[in-house]
Order: structure tokens, then C-alpha cells, then sequence
């Protein structure tokens, strides 16, 4: 494949699977790699034997999602990778672009209205803010 890959957030929720299905689109579009990204890292970074469960279970979660992920890419007849990043999803997502120098991160939302996001913190709103590069924000379609 050429060019830059692409980056697209999935953790196998149903606005994680419209993100895939659009990066998957734009990656055989551009003929360009898709990195799966799955955000393994727990939102507090407290210690102990709890805290180093919930980060094994985060990241077994996180390889079977993007082994799902990469597979459908796969079969679509993109060129994809899994990754798991250590970090909060917005970091996660952010690092690995900027590491990978990727084109594009694509993320999935529910469509939350912009202020609940805002209040609350959603992934969309803080990449859409804190990004240098484009970021495709794919909703939820209704079904």
C-alpha cells in the first residue's frame, strides 16, 4: 500500500463498527494501511493488584477487538494493522497518528448533542480540539 495510513478508534461498539466501516472505505480508496487503534490505558493510573487486573482485562478486550477489526479489513481487501496503546483514547489516538504520521484519524459517535460532549468529555469533541491533523467523525446510523 502507499501513502500515509490511516488511524480509525475501534473497541467494537456500534459507533466504533460505523467508524471502521468508513476507514475501511477511505483505505482502499487511498490505497493506504489501516492501523485498528483500541485505547488500553485505565482513565486513572492508581496501583496495585486491582488496578493491574483492569489493565490485562483492557487489553484483552482491546486484542480481540482489533483481531475482529483487522479481519474485516482484511477481507474488504485493505492492508491493516492491530494496535493497542497504553493511554486514555484521545491520547491514545492522537500519539499513535503522530507516531505513525497517518493522514487521518476516524472515530465513531453517538451523536450527543456538542455541550453533553463538551461536559462530559467525549472522544470526538477532545480529538476534533486537540488534533493537527484531520479527523472523520462518523455517526451512528440510525437502523
Amino acid at each position: 500500500m502507499t501513502g500515509a495510513p490511516l488511524v480509525v478508534g475501534y473497541d467494537g461498539s456500534p459507533c466504533s463498527e460505523a467508524a471502521l466501516e468508513q476507514a475501511i472505505e477511505l483505505a482502499r480508496a487511498l490505497e493506504a494501511t489501516l492501523l485498528v487503534a483500541y485505547a488500553a490505558g485505565p482513565p486513572n493510573r492508581s496501583v496495585g493488584e486491582e488496578h493491574r487486573e483492569y489493565r490485562q482485562a483492557l487489553a484483552e478486550l482491546g486484542t480481540a477487538a482489533t483481531d475482529r477489526g483487522v479481519s474485516r479489513a482484511r477481507e474488504a481487501g485493505v492492508d491493516a494493522e492491530a494496535r493497542l496503546v497504553d493511554a486514555p483514547p484521545v491520547d491514545a489516538l492522537l500519539d499513535l497518528a503522530e507516531q505513525v504520521a497517518a493522514r487521518l484519524v476516524v472515530v465513531g459517535t453517538t451523536g450527543e448533542r456538542p455541550l453533553a460532549g463538551m461536559i462530559l468529555g467525549s472522544v470526538p469533541y477532545k480529538l476534533l480540539h486537540r488534533a493537527r491533523l484531520p479527523v472523520l467523525v462518523v455517526p451512528l446510523r440510525d437502523t
